[in-house]
């Protein structure tokens, strides 16, 4: 299934002054919301706390995953002069971050990069975890992320405990599907009419993450906690 790659098309569109709108997204829990295309070009002040941490922390040689319109590497780049790989699997999201003056950004999917190179931080942030799709690639990504880590290295990564989004019963409890975890949802993005093929994205509660990162030789620690139900982390070697 190929997919129609809208979430590249609008980055670019408004890149390139070509009558941009807003995306339209929907999850198997929420009803449809807009996305202001504009959001991910925001800059360092216009970003949310736990973003800005994740930048101060940055150092050495950077990859930035998933990397969309490269605001991030930007900053990286531009204000505290590291070298910064970004990648994406957007063909048009990377060329609008060359445009942007991105000067490493490739066409890549995170799981089939192949490089000799060693990262000192690695980046995924905007959700960060929502690349693995479903808990069970969790132990695979991670391992592929850890190949790519230089010895005193990082990986950075944003999530929400999306727990409060479920309905209560009277005793508190949460209505929540039995049969896969609740962090679990299928993503659906439209744009200028047109309607992307749903594809899976998660989102993951801190201990979930924890879990999984010692589960994989990795130590990880909360960096900060967002205003909403979100977290930065940081995993190590």
């Amino acid at each position: 299934m190929t997919m129609k790659d809208l979430f590249g098309t609008a980055i670019l569109d408004f890149q390139t002054n070509n009558s941009p709108q807003d995306l339209i997204t929907e999850t198997t829990i929420s009803e449809e919301d807009e996305m202001l295309v504009d959001y991910l070009f925001r800059d360092f002040s216009g970003m949310p706390i736990l973003e800005q941490k994740a930048l101060l922390l940055a150092k050495g040689k950077v990859l930035d995953v998933g990397c969309g319109a490269g605001s991030h590497s930007l900053y990286l780049q531009n204000e505290k002069k590291l070298a910064v790989t970004a990648i994406d699997i957007s063909e048009k999201a990377i060329e609008a971050c060359k445009l942007r003056g991105v000067s490493n950004a490739k066409v890549e999917d995170i799981l089939r990069f192949e490089t000799d190179e060693k990262f000192d931080t690695i980046f995924l942030l905007m959700n960060g975890t929502g690349i693995f799709g479903k808990l069970e690639n969790v132990s695979n990504c991670l391992q592929k992320l850890k190949s790519l880590l230089a010895e005193n290295g990082q990986i950075l990564i944003d999530s929400s405990d999306i727990i409060y989004m479920f309905d209560e019963d009277e005793d508190g409890g949460k209505w929540i599907a039995g049969d896969k975890y609740y962090g679990e949802l299928e993503f659906t993005i439209t744009y200028k009419g047109e309607k992307e093929a749903p594809f899976p994205w998660l989102y993951m509660d801190y201990n979930t993450l924890q879990n999984a990162a010692i589960t994989n030789g990795l130590q990880c620690e909360l960096v900060l906690e967002g205003e909403h139900y979100d977290y930065l982390a940081r995993l190590t070697l």
